[in-house]
C-alpha cells in the first residue's frame, strides 16, 4: 500500500496542529488548510487521497467543500469532522459522498481508525484497477508448468488453508497471491500485503499486530495492525524467510489460535483470515540451520506453490511481452506499436535472470525510447543483443542484417561522413570504421 497524502482542513490552528502530529506519526503525508478555498487550491496542485475536514467553517462549509472536491476528483475520500453532529447531518454528508464522519470533541483513536479504514478502501480500489486492467495481460498460462500452477490456484482459492508461494526473485509471487484472493470467496474483502524484509524487527511487530495508546514512546494513539486490517480477507506476507525468531513465535500463535493481541493490550481479537506467504529462500534449509522454526514452517507450508522462472516457460513469452507492451502504451498514453519478428525472437530467447520484473522494466524502456510504430531489433538493450550463445546461426544473421541496415542508413543521411554517422549512431569513429570494414560497406 502506498503512503497516502492526507489534507486536514480546519479553521482552528490548535486542531490542525494536533491532527497533523497524530496523522504524521501514522506514516502519512500531511497537507493543511485553514479554509475551503485553500483546500481546493491544494487539491488542484497535489494528488490528495483523503481529506479530513471540519463541517462548520467560515465562508465555505465542509459540506460545500465535499461537493467541490467530488467535482474535481470523485476518487478523493472525505471524512467529515463536526461538533454539531446530528443524525441528519451525518446522513446528508454520507449521501453526498463522504466516506465517514467523526464527532468533536473526537477521540484521536477514532480519527486514526477512520483513516486506516479509508486507506483500506483506497487500497482495494487500486487492487481492483490493477486486477481488471493488468492481470489478464500478465498472468499468462500457455506453458505446461503455468497451466499446472493456474489449475492449483483455482483448486486452493476457496479454502482457508495457508499457502506458501516459492520462486526466484521477480517471478510474480505477489500476482499469484492476488489471483488466489480474487478467485476466492474473500475477493470483496481486503488484500493486505506486507514486505517483511522492509521493516526492522520492532517496527514489523507493530505493523503486523498493531499497538495500544501508550504501548511505547511515541504511541500517541491506538494503531490497527495489518492482520486486523485484513480481517475477513487475505494477508500476504512477502519475504517471510527474513523474519526474526520473535516474529516467528508470534506469527505461529496467530496461525494456531486465529487471534491476536495488540502490543500493550489485553484484548483478544479474533481473526478470520487467509494467510499467504512468499519467499525466494529455501525454508527447509533454514530449518536445518535452526534459523527458522520447524513448527512454523509446517504451518506455513500446508500447500506449497512453485512459480517457475521465465526461462522455464518460454511458451508464455509472446503473450506476456505483448501484455507488458499494452500496459506500457496505456500508461504512457502512446499509440499502438508492433513487435518485429526478430525482436520477439531475441526477447523470447533471453534468459531473464530478473524474471517478470526485469521483462516489465525493459519493455517499458523499449516503448519509451523506440521510434516509429514498430519495435525492431535495434531498439533492444545491449544485454539482450549480446546474448548470442544460445541463438541459432540464422538468428545471428538477422542481427548482422539489422546492423548493416542501421549503419547504411546513417551513412546515407550524413552523405558518407563517417564522423557524423558515428555521432548519429552513438558509437566511436573507430568502432564505425571496424564495422564498415567487417561488412565491406561502400557508400558513394
Amino acid at each position: 500500500m502506498k503512503t497516502l497524502d492526507i489534507l486536514i482542513v480546519d479553521d482552528e490552528k490548535n486542531i490542525i496542529d494536533l491532527l497533523t502530529r497524530v496523522v504524521k506519526s501514522e506514516g502519512y503525508h500531511v497537507f493543511t488548510a485553514s479554509n475551503g478555498f485553500e483546500a481546493i487550491e491544494i487539491i488542484q496542485k497535489n494528488p490528495i487521497d483523503i481529506v479530513l475536514t471540519d463541517i462548520k467553517m467560515p465562508e465555505m462549509s465542509g459540506i460545500t467543500l465535499l461537493n467541490e472536491i467530488k467535482k474535481i476528483d470523485e476518487s478523493i475520500e472525505v471524512i467529515i469532522m463536526t461538533a454539531f453532529a446530528t443524525v441528519e447531518t451525518a446522513i446528508d454528508a454520507l449521501k453526498q459522498g463522504a466516506r465517514d464522519y467523526i464527532r468533536k470533541p473526537f477521540d484521536l483513536e477514532e480519527v486514526v481508525e477512520a483513516i486506516q479504514k479509508t486507506a483500506i478502501v483506497i487500497s482495494k480500489e487500486e487492487d481492483h484497477m490493477m486486477d481488471t486492467e493488468d492481470s489478464n495481460e500478465i498472468l499468462v498460462a500457455e506453458s505446461p508448468c503455468m497451466k499446472e500452477l493456474m489449475k492449483m490456484i483455482h483448486k486452493v482459492a476457496h479454502s482457508a488453508v495457508t499457502i506458501s508461494i516459492q520462486g526466484e526473485t521477480g517471478v510474480g509471487k505477489e500476482l499469484v497471491a492476488r489471483a488466489i484472493h480474487n478467485y476466492s470467496d474473500r475477493k470483496d474483502q481486503p488484500f493486505i500485503k506486507v514486505n517483511c524484509s522492509a521493516f526492522p524487527e520492532t517496527l514489523l511487530e507493530s505493523e503486523l499486530f498493531g499497538y495500544e495508546k501508550g504501548a511505547f514512546t511515541g504511541a500517541f494513539t491506538r494503531k490497527l495492525g495489518r492482520f486486523e486490517l485484513a480481517n475477513g480477507g487475505t494477508i500476504f506476507l512477502d519475504e517471510i524467510g527474513d523474519i526474526s525468531p520473535l516474529i516467528q513465535l508470534k506469527l505461529l500463535r496467530v496461525i494456531q489460535e486465529r487471534e491476536l493481541e495488540r502490543l500493550g493490550g489485553t484484548e483478544t481479537i479474533p481473526l478470520d483470515i487467509r494467510i499467504i506467504t512468499a519467499t525466494n529462500k529455501d525454508l527447509e534449509t533454514l530449518v536445518k540451520q535452526h534459523e527458522f522454526r520447524e513448527d512454523l514452517f509446517y504451518r506455513l507450508n500446508v500447500i506449497p506453490l512453485y512459480v517457475p522462472p521465465l526461462r522455464e516457460r518460454r511458451e508464455d513469452m509472446p503473450k506476456l511481452i505483448q501484455g507488458f507492451i499494452n500496459i506500457a502504451l496505456n500508461h504512457h498514453q502512446m499509440n499502438h506499436k508492433t513487435l518485429a519478428e526478430d525482436a520477439l525472437y531475441a526477447l523470447t530467447h533471453y534468459n531473464w535472470p530478473g524474471n517478470v520484473r526485469e521483462l516489465e522494466n525493459i519493455i517499458e524502456r523499449i516503448i519509451v525510447i523506440s521510434e516509429g510504430h514498430q519495435i525492431n531489433l535495434k531498439d533492444l538493450p545491449d544485454t539482450i543483443l549480446s546474448n548470442q550463445k544460445e541463438l541459432t546461426p540464422q538468428y545471428n544473421a538477422k542481427i548482422e542484417t539489422a546492423e548493416i541496415q542501421v549503419i547504411t542508413n546513417a551513412l546515407l543521411q550524413t552523405e558518407g561522413n563517417i564522423t557524423k554517422a558515428a555521432e548519429l549512431l552513438g558509437i566511436s569513429r573507430r568502432s564505425l570504421h571496424r564495422k564498415i570494414n567487417k561488412y565491406d560497406l561502400h557508400i558513394s
